[in-house]
Order: structure tokens, then sequence, then C-alpha cells
């Protein structure tokens, strides 16, 4: 096995942990995680409306993304997935000036950006049979 096997497997496990811990501890508060979303885009132009549904999907969009790079299963489709929602994710920050969140979702976008690129290394994942 080639060490870049191993290196994307325990990118993509890391990756999917830290979607699925994201996804699991909002959605046991979710209502309590929407209304502090809401809170904190004050400021923001966006419609109360729209950061308030975005509160609520986001968890559910962390686990599954989570789950899906766990598990290696329709791996690049979820990588890509990921990498459309920290551009969300960035989108939003902007609207309130969040440069220090924003400087750590390009951390996650780098992260999602060899994910995706290097794909053909995929590892120990049920959709490499």
């Amino acid at each position: 096995m080639k060490n870049t096997k191993t290196a994307y497997f325990f990118l993509r496990i890391s990756m999917g942990t830290n979607l699925l811990g994201h996804g699991l501890v909002r959605l046991v508060k979710l209502q309590d995680f929407a209304s502090g979303m809401m809170k904190g885009f004050e400021t923001s132009w966006l419609p109360q409306l729209l950061v308030h549904l975005f509160g609520i999907t986001l968890p559910f969009l962390e686990f599954i993304i989570g789950l899906l790079l766990l598990l290696g299963l329709k791996t690049r489709i979820a990588a890509i997935a990921g990498a459309s929602l920290i551009i969300l994710l960035l989108f939003g920050c902007s609207t309130v000036e969040n440069w220090e969140a924003m400087g750590i979702q390009m951390i996650y976008a780098g992260l999602f950006y060899v994910l995706i690129s290097r794909i053909d290394d995929n590892y120990l994942a049920l959709d490499r049979k």
C-alpha cells in the first residue's frame, strides 16, 4: 500500500469525524443552535428566515456528509458537498465580517481540495470494493 493511500484514508476519516461531530452536537440542540445562528447574523443583510432555515439544515448536512466520508460511501459526492457547504459558510461569514472563522473555513476548503483532487487514493472505503 502506498503512503498516499494511507494519508488519504486518515484525512477522509478525520474530515468525516469532524463533520459528523459538528452535526451530532448540534442536532441534539437544534432549535438553540438555529436561534444562536440567527443572533449571530442579526447584523447581516441576510433575511433572518433564511438564516434560521440554514441553521436548521446545517447540522443534518454536516452529519450526513461526515457519515459518508467516514464510511467512504459516495466519497467524491460527499467531498464536493462538503466543499460546497464550506463555500456557503464562507459567504455567510463574510456578511458579518467574521474573518477569523473564514480563515478556519479556508483550511477546510484546502482539505476538501485534497479529498477531491486525490480521490484515486481513496482506500478502505465502501465505494472502493
